[in-house]
């Protein structure tokens, strides 16, 4: 659980309210539902218009990652790919056959499968790194929406405000409806440019800061497998993998 994401949301939303409440304002001056729904819907229509489904549909998938971050153990997948080492320069590649089915099915394992093999070393390190890519892809698509939608957000506000003062001139002579669109026109302002800052782009950035974790981790194992179907003395290995621990 990623604590520091729920607090700097509630220390920002306390600032902002209770900014709002010193100034001698009041919280229920800034609930607006129609300057929500315009600022909100308008904001997810121009998302899903731009994305593929399939995009769209990971990019909200992936956003749990901003509370529940994935789980990386650099010192673990360096120990793992020690002991492949060891393993290996003991007993040759076709020993680390029985290293398969104790690895996680994915990267790590298409990998080892490709040692055992016999792959010549170029070639290895050839398929690791565009699957890296491919994922590296997928997943900042996927951050990407994040940005789009706080890219989005502070117009389709300005929208809401063009909207709620377009009220205002057509009630100019029922003083009653004034204070509704010109509270409407300001609200979808804060709404889109608050979202936007607070809430939107944030997320897109933590998303590509563990994104690039992920793809560092990765890259770590191609490192690891090329001294392997090297030859390299794990020692070696380990002092050069090591080098990630920073």
């Amino acid at each position: 659980m990623d604590i520091l994401s729920i607090v700097g949301l509630v220390v920002a939303a306390v600032a902002i309210l209770g900014g709002q409440l010193l100034e001698g304002g009041t919280v229920g001056s800034l609930v607006q539902v129609a300057a929500f729904l315009i600022v909100m819907g308008g904001t997810l229509g121009a998302v899903m218009l731009q994305s593929p489904f399939p995009t769209f549909v990971h990019a909200m998938k992936l956003s749990r990652w901003v509370v529940k971050p994935p789980r990386i153990d650099t010192r673990g997948a360096i120990n793992r790919v020690i002991g492949w080492a060891q393993v290996a320069r003991k007993d040759g590649m076709l020993a680390l056959e029985d290293q398969l089915p104790r690895t996680p099915a994915g990267f790590e394992r298409n990998g080892l499968q490709m040692l055992v093999d016999g792959f010549e070393p170029d070639k290895i390190r050839e398929a690791m790194e565009v699957e890296i890519a491919a994922w590296e892809n997928r997943m900042r698509a996927s951050a990407r929406i994040w940005e789009a939608a706080g890219g989005y957000a502070p117009t389709i506000g300005i929208l809401g405000a063009v909207l709620g003062l377009i009220h205002v001139m057509e009630n100019l002579s029922d003083p009653a409806k004034l204070g509704t669109g010109i509270a409407v026109a300001f609200v979808a302002t804060v709404y889109g440019v608050g979202i936007a800052n607070l809430i939107l782009l944030p997320i897109g950035n933590k998303l590509k800061m563990h994104i690039a974790k992920e793809v560092a981790q990765r890259e770590l194992f191609v490192d690891g497998m090329m001294g392997i179907a090297n030859g390299e003395n794990p020692k070696l290995i380990e002092a050069r993998l090591t080098g990630y621990l920073a």
